[in-house]
Order: C-alpha cells, then sequence, then structure tokens
C-alpha cells in the first residue's frame, strides 16, 4: 500500500541527508559569525520545502515603485528570486551557502553571489525591493539594516516573511504534530522563537505598511510530511547528537494509522512585515 511504501522511505531518508560534520561559520568579514544551517541538506530542502503563495508576491509587488533591481537576501535555492525574476529587471541573490547556490533555480536575470547579507558586493542606492524569506531571523539585525539603506534607493521597498508550524485539519494529525513540535524544543536553535512569533518580535526599523496573514495550502503524502521535518535545523542537530532521525518510529505509525487518503491536506500560516526603507 501507499502507507507501507512511506514508511519505507521514511525510515530511509537519512540517504538524503549527509551525516557531516557541522558547517563552517563564515562569510566575508572576520568580524562576522553567520550561521549556516542548510549547506548540509541543499538537495533534501529543494525538494521537500513549501513553497510562498503568489499571493503574497502580488501584495508585495504593488509597493514597489521601480522594477531595476531586487536584492533577495539570504537566498537559499532561490525560490524567491525566481518569482521575482518575472517582475524585476534584474534579481542579485546572496547566500553563504554554495551547495544551496548550486542548486538555485537559474533564469538570466538572477545574479547568484555567495555573500552573506551583512556585506554585500552590491552598489550604494541601486536596489529598488529587498525581500528576504525565511532568513532574517539568522542574520544580524543591525549590521544588515544598515547594508540595507546603503544599498536602497530613496523609494525602495523592504519585505521579509517567514512561514511557522505546519498545520492540518485533521484533527489527530494536528495535535499529533504540534506534540511532537514541541518534543523538539530542545534542538532549536535560539532565532527560531523569531518564526514561532510570526517575526512579530524582530527589530523592524522601517515605516512599516500593514499586511495580511497568508497560507501555503499543500497536499502531501506521508513521505512529503516526513522528508519536510529532516529539513528542519532541529533535525540536524539531533542526527549529528544521536546518529538517526529526529522522528521517532512511533510518531510514523501513528500518522500512518490516520492517512485518510493517499494525500492529506495541510497549511502553513505566512507572516509578512512589509516597510518603505527611505
Amino acid at each position: 500500500t501507499v502507507y507501507h511504501h512511506d514508511l519505507w522511505l521514511a525510515y530511509h531518508f537519512q540517504y538524503f541527508v549527509q551525516r557531516t560534520d557541522p558547517p563552517v561559520q563564515r562569510q566575508r568579514g572576520q568580524e562576522l559569525t553567520v550561521k549556516d544551517r542548510f549547506s548540509i541538506q541543499s538537495r533534501a530542502y529543494a525538494v521537500y520545502r513549501p513553497h510562498f503563495p503568489e499571493e503574497l508576491y502580488r501584495f508585495i509587488l504593488q509597493y514597489v515603485v521601480s522594477f531595476d533591481l531586487a536584492w533577495d537576501a539570504g537566498t537559499g535555492n532561490g525560490q524567491t528570486a525566481i518569482r521575482l525574476s518575472d517582475h524585476l529587471k534584474k534579481v542579485v541573490a546572496t547566500d553563504i551557502s554554495e551547495s544551496q547556490l548550486a542548486a538555485a533555480f537559474q533564469k538570466p536575470n538572477i545574479v547568484y553571489r555567495k555573500e552573506s547579507a551583512e556585506h554585500s558586493s552590491i552598489p550604494d542606492h541601486t536596489v529598488n525591493l529587498v525581500t528576504v524569506s525565511q532568513a532574517i531571523h539568522w542574520f544580524d539585525f543591525e549590521k544588515f539594516y544598515n547594508e540595507v539603506r546603503r544599498v536602497a534607493t530613496k523609494d525602495a521597498i523592504i519585505a521579509v516573511f517567514c512561514y511557522n508550524n505546519i498545520r492540518s485539519s485533521h484533527g489527530v494529525v494536528d495535535r499529533l504534530l504540534s506534540g511532537f513540535y514541541q518534543s523538539t524544543a530542545a534542538y532549536w536553535d535560539y532565532e527560531r522563537r523569531y518564526v514561532d512569533a510570526g517575526y512579530r518580535d524582530i527589530p523592524f526599523p522601517f515605516a512599516e505598511i500593514k499586511a495580511p496573514v497568508f497560507r501555503i495550502s499543500c497536499s502531501w503524502t506521508l513521505q512529503q510530511l516526513t522528508g519536510y521535518i529532516e529539513t528542519w535545523s532541529a533535525s540536524q542537530h539531533y542526527r549529528r547528537e544521536h546518529g538517526r532521525s529526529i522522528i521517532p518510529s512511533s510518531l510514523i505509525k501513528e500518522l500512518a494509522a490516520q492517512w485518510p487518503e493517499s494525500v492529506l491536506d495541510f497549511y502553513f500560516p505566512v507572516h509578512l512585515r512589509l516597510g518603505r526603507i527611505g
């Protein structure tokens, strides 16, 4: 059955997650320490991470005045950069992870650079839109915002956004996932608290534009769900410490017993902080 197939894939997911030493903290400038949590799992990240909805991008773009250049900081595999490239003449997308950039979506008007968000090579006062998706909680806020002010044009917009905990309308599955997430608390980095709060607690020293809460909707198999969980930074911490998956076999069995069809509907709340930089 599909459940047996999903169980096999879930138990053998370590094929996708290379068990290596923790990533080196690095990038441009010896005084800067940057956390790189996703280099060792860039392949799985590209496969299993959800995509932000089109409604989010439409909402952001309505406030953009000029469409010459966007900067997508902490781009990862370029999920946001590729969406921006349909609307702006050029997108500069930066990240500290070589493996993420190597797996990034390619398009002629996207330039990928291995650079930290706090120290970019973008010229002064050239950027019309700055975006950060699911990454600003890893940045040095003060240094990044100084860089944003340096590169921004006078009418530029900044948009930072994240999704937080996965939810299900299936009551038992939702409770199982909520309880499991709470049980992993010891393996999350301190910065995760910003995501849990929907970025409400991050410093945001810009003229803010009120934004609604958006939603990512997806229909996933059990294997897709467990694949997504394995991309958590907490999953990587757990695997390095214990040498096995963070997902207990008992949870997989409980979830499989509740799976009503081959796929189940899930959603992620998406939170946006939007502001005028000038």
